[in-house]
């Protein structure tokens, strides 16, 4: 199955690359297909990382993430769990988020992998995962289910609907959390990068004083973007994925 591709003509990427370096994409996935968005460097080739939205779905600011990593080199491809739909109300994303069934999303996660690494843009028999907040949750599921995971990167880790088995991952893993986040305290963070380590995973997160959760998302819709927490995590972001993805 072929996967198709509707390329836009407006935007943010616009603005960075020009009219066919990004698109709106559908990817073979659950026996069908599943919608993503998908971000091509000026260079045409690059190494490939999936991004995973956050509880708000794939809207604005995670196309502007994808395209933030094309304009560093990356092939970057966002899959839309959410089927198009988004939202800018924390109770109805919390809802969206529930909802999710984690069989098709890991169908949706594997498809995509599959999808970069067959693109004539990709560089590399590998590609990595990043994702923010549930994002963050779905990157290292990504990776505990998927070998072709060369590199995974986890911003403020929300995973609701149980954990993999770490002991499947076999590739390095970044995590970015703030000290004031309140939704990830830091003893339960702790737990989580031991737990991963004692599952033989090779772990680092970094820690951001005064952080709360969300510090990367500049539209700032819970008032927590930290510019500083930002740029700082987004080098170390750059090049933990250049090292492994080489």
């Amino acid at each position: 199955m072929q996967a198709n591709v509707r390329y836009k003509g407006s935007g943010k990427a616009d603005e960075r690359m020009g009219k066919e370096q990004h698109a709106e994409v559908e990817f073979p996935a659950n026996g069908g297909t599943a919608p993503g968005y998908l971000s091509i460097p000026d260079s045409q080739n690059g190494p490939g990382v999936i991004v995973f939205q956050e509880w708000w779905g794939v809207e604005d600011h995670i196309r502007d993430v994808c395209d933030r990593f094309a304009a560093e080199g990356f092939v970057a491809l966002a899959p839309d769990h959410f089927r198009g739909e988004t939202t800018e109300q924390p109770d109805e994303a919390e809802q969206k988020m529930m909802a999710m069934s984690m069989d098709r999303t890991e169908k949706d996660m594997r498809g995509a992998v599959d999808f970069l690494l067959g693109h004539d843009a990709q560089r590399g028999a590998k590609v990595g995962s990043v994702g923010f907040c549930l994002g963050g949750g779905l990157s290292v599921w990504a990776a505990a289910q998927n070998s072709a995971i060369g590199a995974e990167v986890t911003y403020y880790y929300v995973m609701p609907h149980g954990k993999p088995d770490f002991s499947t991952i076999r590739c390095p893993v970044l995590g970015h959390f703030g000290t004031a986040d309140e939704m990830n305290s830091l003893d339960d963070v702790r737990a989580l990068e031991r737990e991963m380590r004692d599952a033989g995973v090779d772990v680092t997160f970094d820690f951001y004083e005064g952080a709360g959760h969300a510090f990367f998302n500049d539209t700032d819709r819970l008032g927590t973007f930290d510019a500083g927490a930002r740029d700082r995590s987004w080098t170390r972001t750059l090049d933990f994925l250049r090292t492994n993805l080489a």
